[in-house]
């Protein structure tokens, strides 16, 4: 009975000592660092900024130096090479990924890949307005205010706000959403999964969501483009060609009163209602229209397989 028991107890033992191997290691706790850099400059800057996962933010200030704000964060794992996370935000805050050739600055862009393995790093950006901006973020936000541009701002995961750009704008977020406003340029916006809302644009506008809402207001001139795979798309005070569709959703199109354009609006499921005065061509289609308004002019074609089409006078 003794052996027995002593068996038993054994048997036990080589059965938690195989759970226990088993068992997932304590994961390292996670670090955290920063490191500050100001840069002269001289003149307009051409900035590159660059994070693997992590926010950046770039706002105006004075026009002799570029302020760069950086926020570390590390989450150790067994699998980091051998260096630990503190060891890993040291060399970064010893080393900033930062370079200046005269009024070009290129920040967060590593030659030792290894080393950003599991880092994250948030950049705020103090720059001149006379600034012209390439941003992208694998995982994180993105804002931008008050930069003359061209700005091109891109993310993996999260959103993308731009406001106050002097110039031209694009803004492409792969699953978030896409705001901008106040753009004295053309804008491109896109978003795999995601609403995009434009407002105070004084160019022409392109802008596609793979699912989401779509609301473009436009103060300029200049033609408009923009596709939703499922989602309400809205378009104000066009002064230019339109081009919108939607797989699955109702379109509103706005245009001045006195506004004349070609009509071409079709939808599989749903009407289509105007509020201006139209000379239709060809046979009458209530899910299908091709009218001259006014004395005709730019192109505005809707199309939708599932929705209702508005064309509505301000």
């Amino acid at each position: 009975m003794k052996l027995t028991r002593n068996l038993q107890l054994a048997s036990v033992a080589f059965a938690l000592a195989i759970l226990a191997a088993m068992a997932p290691a304590p994961a390292r706790a996670a670090a955290d660092g920063h490191f500050d850099k100001t840069l002269t400059v001289n003149g307009p800057v051409e900035m590159d900024v660059t994070t693997g996962s992590g926010n950046i933010t770039v706002r105006t200030g004075d026009s002799g130096k570029v302020e760069i704000h950086a926020r570390i964060h590390a989450n150790d794992s067994w699998f980091s090479g051998g260096r630990d996370a503190e060891s890993r935000i040291q060399y970064i805050e010893q080393h900033p990924p930062v370079e200046q050739n005269g009024n070009t600055i290129t920040i967060g862009h590593a030659n030792d890949r290894e080393m950003l393995r599991n880092i994250s790093i948030s950049y705020e950006i103090v720059t001149p307005a006379q600034t012209r901006l390439h941003s992208a973020t694998g995982s994180g936000d993105q804002t931008v205010e008050g930069v003359a541009g061209p700005v091109e701002s891109t993310t993996g995961s999260g959103d993308v706000k731009l406001s106050s750009i002097g110039s031209d704008a694009s803004a492409r977020a792969g699953s978030g959403d896409v705001t901008l406003s106040n753009v004295k340029g053309n804008v491109r916006a896109a978003s795999g999964s995601g609403t995009i809302h434009a407002d105070g644009v004084t160019g022409g506008m392109n802008a596609s969501t793979g699912s989401g809402d779509i609301i473009l207001s436009q103060t300029g001139s200049g033609d408009v483009e923009a596709s939703s795979g499922s989602g309400t798309v809205e378009i104000n005070g066009v002064k230019g060609a339109v081009h919108v569709g939607t797989g699955s959703g109702d379109l509103t199109v706005q245009l001045p009163q006195k506004t004349s354009f070609e009509l071409y609006a079709r939808t599989s499921s749903g009407s289509i209602n105007s509020t201006f005065p139209i000379t239709l061509q060809g046979r009458i289609n209530p899910r299908e229209i091709h009218a001259t308004v006014g004395s005709g002019g730019p192109t505005v074609e809707l199309r939708t397989s599932s929705g209702t089409i508005r064309i509505e006078s301000r």
